[in-house]
């Protein structure tokens, strides 16, 4: 096989994610998050309360998964468990005051840590990127992936 046989840029996209991922865990970690939590903190933030299985969804795990994470997010004190108006048997997930005031914090934090990784990338050259994951994820949704 030849190096462009071999060449497969999905691999280092793959180390790139757990590249960017290290470093922004390293940047959350001063506000109590974690790169895994972001799924549930934006999608609380965006719309208030969600039920587990609506996060599970959102964040593309499983059910049970979804469960511990947001054991852990409520012992430390991120997330908590309101009645459900509609079902008074089921509860749904919120942000606490605590979550809620260093999201802005921990938001600029990642903003940072992107532009940072951006440097040396013209405007164009960050709207093909785009352009081109944008692609690929449709295909990788496409296949069932997502």
């Amino acid at each position: 096989m030849t190096d462009a046989e071999n060449f497969n840029p999905l691999k280092l996209l793959g180390r790139v994610t757990r590249g960017f991922t290290r470093i922004a865990d390293d940047g959350l970690r001063e506000f109590g998050f974690a790169v895994g939590q972001l799924p549930v903190l934006v999608s609380l933030k965006e719309r208030k309360t969600l039920s587990q299985a609506e996060l599970a969804r959102i964040a593309q795990v499983e059910q049970p998964s979804m469960a511990q994470l947001l054991a852990r997010m409520e012992r430390d004190g991120l997330v908590e468990r309101v009645p459900d108006p509609d079902d008074k048997r089921s509860r749904l997930i919120s942000l606490t005051p605590l979550a809620t005031r260093r999201l802005p914090k921990a938001k600029a934090v990642m903003d940072a840590h992107a532009q940072q990784v951006l440097e040396g990338f013209s405007a164009e050259d960050v709207a093909q990127l785009m352009a081109l994951l944008t692609r690929l994820n449709a295909n990788v949704e496409r296949m069932g992936g997502m």
